[in-house]
């Protein structure tokens, strides 16, 4: 099966590069009636598109949302809904030297190998411009996570090492990073700033909460909502790790420590993060993802060409410093995808949803 689809019951494909002529999704197994108005994608694509906020590329793109089908009257019907969200702003010029090089961190090298053939303009279908896509498709499966009472809210946890040490909402609406740490908050934009005036970048770590989320979610074996939580998110480029409730942090404790008590009035602690034996316990579910500094730099670098030849570049062109807070939206996009699509799951497996 391509690697472009997500989901058995719902399913989301995306398709699109970074300077095509757009990107976008088609959502597949989303059930008649619920309320979808393009409304309710866009307010999700505006915290995902660049230029919003501090520290993101200066790329303008409005990232208007167009419905195609699956929609009548402001209700789903169903059948396919399509998404279309045109690339308005793109450059391609800055480019054109990158052409035969492979750039260091990206996925140039590892493309050209698997298929022969390569988009050198900002990375074609690696780039991180296909989130909108996602992004898209998520706003559609909140709107079945949130008929059954469940939230996804994230935020940032970690940048350059500074980590928030309050939990959300905290002071999540008063700075551009969305941190619930005001303090921290600051501390993470004088390192951002310090990285984009040396021509860096630097990566963080973004934590996802799932409040609402009824127990019994999941399959007991290779479909764990875990595992399936753990693929969705490793598919979004910039992660390279992933963690649920206490995550490596278990390691370093004794299973008496570890292990959550269950009273008459429920569980006494969480490092489980909500999931247990592969299936949601009725806890909040609680991961977290390390996202990697952003390969696009300027400072010079060391690599190969097309024919093995060894160059120094600098990249240009038009790039964020850190991909928080734009890939927030992007983590709660695929929590919900997988949410929905497990949420289908088990009303076929017990008639109703849980």
């Amino acid at each position: 099966m391509p690697g472009n689809m997500i989901g058995i019951f719902f399913r989301v494909t995306t398709w699109g590069e970074s300077h095509g002529p757009a990107v976008g999704a088609v959502v597949d197994g989303c059930p008649p009636g619920v309320d979808l108005d393009k409304s309710d994608i866009q307010q999700e694509l505006d915290r995902r598109k660049p230029g919003a906020r501090a520290f993101a590329s200066p790329r303008k793109e409005e990232d208007r949302v167009e419905i195609l089908s699956g929609t009548f009257e402001g209700k789903t019907t169903g059948t396919p809904i399509a998404l279309l969200i045109h690339n308005r702003d793109s450059d391609s010029a800055a480019y054109d030297e990158l052409r035969n090089v492979f750039r260091p961190g990206h996925g140039d090298f590892t493309y050209f190998k698997k298929y022969g053939i390569r988009d050198h303009r900002g990375g074609g279908r690696a780039s991180g411009r296909e989130t909108a896509a996602r992004v898209a498709a998520g706003a559609v499966a909140k709107k079945i996570v949130s008929r059954e009472g469940i939230s996804v809210l994230a935020f940032t946890k970690e940048v350059g090492g500074v980590a928030a040490e309050k939990a959300p909402p905290g002071d999540m609406a008063e700075n551009p990073l969305l941190c619930p740490d005001g303090k921290a908050a600051e501390r993470m934009e004088k390192l951002l700033e310090e990285a984009r005036k040396e021509g860096d970048t630097l990566g963080g770590i973004v934590e996802i909460v799932v409040k609402g989320c009824p127990p019994g979610l999941g399959e007991p074996v290779f479909d764990k909502i875990d595992a399936d939580l753990a693929k969705a998110l490793m598919g979004v480029g910039t992660v390279k790790g992933v963690e649920v409730g206490s995550g490596f942090e278990a390691a370093r404790m004794t299973g008496s420590r570890h292990n959550d008590p269950l009273t008459p009035k429920g569980f006494a602690t969480n490092n489980a993060g909500g999931v247990l034996g592969g299936i949601t316990s009725g806890e909040d579910i609680v991961v977290r993802v390390a996202c990697k500094p952003i390969p696009s730099i300027g400072k010079a670098q060391k690599t190969v060409d097309l024919s093995g030849k060894a160059v120094t570049i600098s990249i240009k062109g038009r790039h964020d410093v850190c991909v928080i807070p734009r890939i927030i939206p992007v983590c709660e996009a695929m929590v919900s995808i997988v949410l929905a699509d497990h949420l289908l799951r088990q009303r076929t497996n017990r008639g109703v949803f849980p």
